[in-house]
């Protein structure tokens, strides 16, 4: 499994994972879309500075639409459920209606995150905004015009 977690979905589930839901534990013993997009049209990392999870999202843009949402992330179980479940939310989705993703979506879709773990499904969130932002730069840098003697 390409996913990475310094602890297994036994162990924490046996402490504090009690308070996760079927869908939260199904995301991170199963996660989809793990790995990397090839050739993306977008990518993000990023870090919580708080909990030192990370998070690097590729996507496949085709005609506006995100064809393909591949990630690999380092953290807690609510960090890599929160991934999986961006992912299959954003494949098929218009980049406007990505853009409005929120950590409520993210959760509500998990059927819930503790309060301590909301941070996992706004690292998600994240990655998606500049993923999308790696996205307009990288359009705009291939359509510039080239300024006169540069």
């Amino acid at each position: 499994m390409d996913v990475f977690s310094p602890n297994s979905a036994r162990s924490e589930r046996g402490g504090g994972y009690r308070d996760y839901g079927p869908l939260v534990l199904e995301h991170y013993e199963n996660p989809r879309n793990v790995g990397e997009v090839e050739n993306p049209d977008a990518v993000a990392w990023v870090q919580s500075s708080v909990h030192g999870d990370r998070l690097k999202l590729t996507l496949r843009i085709a005609g506006g639409v995100i064809a393909e949402a591949r990630f690999k992330a380092f953290g807690c179980g609510a960090a890599i459920a929160s991934s999986s479940m961006a992912t299959v939310m954003l494949t098929g989705r218009s980049l406007e209606e990505a853009g409005c993703l929120t950590r409520e979506d993210v959760s509500r879709a998990l059927g819930g995150l503790p309060e301590s773990k909301i941070h996992c499904s706004v690292l998600a969130v994240e990655a998606v905004r500049r993923a999308l932002e790696d996205y307009d730069r990288r359009r705009n840098a291939a359509t510039a015009v080239p300024t006169a003697g540069a």
